[in-house]
This record gives C-alpha cells, sequence and structure tokens, in this order.
C-alpha cells in the first residue's frame, strides 16, 4: 500500500510540529500545520484566535457534524454551530491542500478527513520532563507555569480529538507508529517516519 498522506498527531512539547516539517524537508512534501487554520481564517473572516479559543469549547461529536454536512445541500447550514462550521471548513481545507497531492498534515484530526487507506498516522509523545525542558527552551514559558500549560495544551489536543472523532486521543491503537522523541530525538523521528511512509511504496512492500 501506498500512502499518500501523513497525519501527526503530538503531545504539547513533544516536538510533533517540528517533526513534520523535518519530515517535509526529507521528502520535498508540503507540511500543513498552523497553514490550515490561516486559511479558514481568511475563508471564514475570523481570527486565527478566535478559532483557538472555539475549539477548546468544542461539544459536538463527529456524527452530528458528518450529518450536517450531508444535509448541508438541503440548507441545513443554518442549524450548525459556530464550532460544527468551523470543523467542517478545516476538513474541507484539509481535503483541498491533499487534492494537490502528497502531503504531511499537522493535528485538526486531518485523517477524518482523507481516504483512510492512503493514511499513515503517527502519534508523538515523550515524558514530561524531555517536554517540561523543550517548552521553556522553544516558547519562553517560565518553569513555574510549564506544568499547567502542558495540561491545558494536551486536554484541549486530546478533548478535540474526541469530540470529533469518537475516539482517545492517545490510544496507540490509533496510529500505525508511535514514537517517543525524547529518547529517539526529533531528527530520528522524521527519518523513521520517511522510512515508514517510503518503504510502504517500494514494490513488493
Amino acid at each position: 500500500m501506498k500512502y499518500r498522506y501523513v497525519v501527526i498527531e503530538r503531545q504539547y512539547g513533544s516536538g510533533g510540529t517540528e517533526i513534520g516539517r523535518l519530515l517535509s524537508k526529507l521528502t520535498g512534501v508540503p507540511c500543513y500545520g498552523a497553514e490550515i487554520l490561516e486559511s479558514v481564517s481568511k475563508k471564514l473572516n475570523i481570527p486565527v484566535s478566535e478559532i483557538q479559543r472555539y475549539e477548546e469549547s468544542v461539544t459536538s461529536s463527529l456524527l452530528y457534524s458528518m450529518y450536517a454536512l450531508g444535509q448541508m445541500h438541503d440548507g441545513a447550514d443554518a442549524i450548525l454551530t459556530k464550532e460544527d462550521r468551523l470543523f467542517l471548513e478545516e476538513q474541507r481545507v484539509i481535503r483541498e491542500y491533499a487534492m494537490q497531492g502528497e502531503a504531511i498534515f499537522i493535528g485538526r484530526c486531518a485523517a477524518g478527513a482523507l481516504e483512510r487507506e492512503y493514511v499513515l498516522s503517527v502519534f508523538i509523545r515523550a515524558d514530561d520532563a524531555f517536554r517540561k525542558t523543550r517548552i521553556m527552551q522553544e516558547y519562553g514559558i517560565a518553569e513555574k507555569a510549564v506544568s499547567g500549560t502542558m495540561a491545558k495544551f494536551d486536554r484541549k489536543r486530546s478533548h478535540y480529538y474526541h469530540m470529533n472523532t469518537g475516539k482517545k486521543w492517545d490510544d496507540p491503537g490509533n496510529y500505525q507508529i508511535v514514537l517517543d522523541s525524547g529518547r529517539l530525538g526529533t531528527r530520528a523521528c522524521a527519518e523513521i517516519i520517511k522510512a515508514a511512509w517510503r518503504g510502504a511504496a517500494e514494490p513488493g512492500a
């Protein structure tokens, strides 16, 4: 099976975004993370910061969103909440990027927007000590605030993933690959993903 897309979900501070960008450099395949929100922001004329706030409070489920999407051609757009609209627009943007060819996606429940058989799903994790050090170094967050910030973002990502997929965000069973960036390093993680991705495309693989 040749995978067309890599989708990376990640714990906050684990370096998942950096790994996605490194993978992009190694393969020449475009990587989309913040670009998804920026595109939605332009389309709906809503600031990225506002979209992020709505994501924190999302209460709808994937089943409801998919039902609503199917009814939109019947004029049922009016029944959608703002959170539903934002999620569905993100999914549309992801599909638009995917239509351009191979792609790497960071977060945003991107796997749900794509044809499952063409998606290589990856989860990046690391122990708390590694993540805390990285968060302080990369984001300039004070040591006393690191634990709370880390918990907040992990909770947000977990909630968003669950509400839009019905699955547990950090369940290894949802992914083909789970990597510990604290032990392996971000470069090695990118190399491993590349090998799995391109290896799957080899004849007879």
